[in-house]
């Protein structure tokens, strides 16, 4: 299977409006490129690529980058991930709002990926926490955001 965020040609899955609510409540919507808390050219619901100064969007322009961003850092994320289409719902979502967060190498390396290889989904979970700094420091809204999908995640594993 290569995306649980859309059925094909379909529309978007139960995953993937998660994914939507969940990733794009976090990064919020902005119009017009702005630098993020550590200096990086970011637009739309933290879009990074391609980003520059003097940008702007409109909403439909945001919402497709979103689902096409999603899709890719997905595709990504699963290729780290020795069985996919074995994590529940809840935590693969959580698992892709961090693969978007913090990008597919970070993500890859990631303790949360690490334990979910061994079937430690629960420790997994618990391991979003690990991952609330940026440019050498503790944000607190990435605390918040973290929280948030460990929650999310944890339902899943129940």
């Amino acid at each position: 299977m290569a995306s649980r965020l859309r059925k094909a040609g379909i529309g978007l899955t139960a995953a993937g409006g998660l994914a939507i609510a969940l990733v794009g409540g976090w990064e919020g919507l902005k119009l017009a490129s702005y630098r993020d808390v550590i200096g990086v050219w970011t637009a739309c619901y933290g879009e990074t690529r391609g980003i520059k100064p003097g940008m702007r969007f409109t909403k439909a322009q945001c919402d497709t980058m979103l689902i096409d961003g999603l899709e890719d850092f997905e595709a990504g994320m699963r290729a780290c991930l020795a069985r996919p289409d074995a994590i529940p719902e809840k935590p693969y979502v959580a698992f892709l709002s961090l693969a978007y967060n913090v990008g597919v190498g970070t993500f890859c390396r990631s303790s949360v990926a690490k334990k979910a290889n061994t079937g430690d989904l629960r420790g997994a979970c618990d391991a979003l926490m690990l991952y609330v700094n940026a440019g050498g420091r503790r944000i607190q809204g990435l605390v918040n955001r973290r929280t948030a999908e460990r929650k999310l995640c944890l339902e899943g594993v129940r």
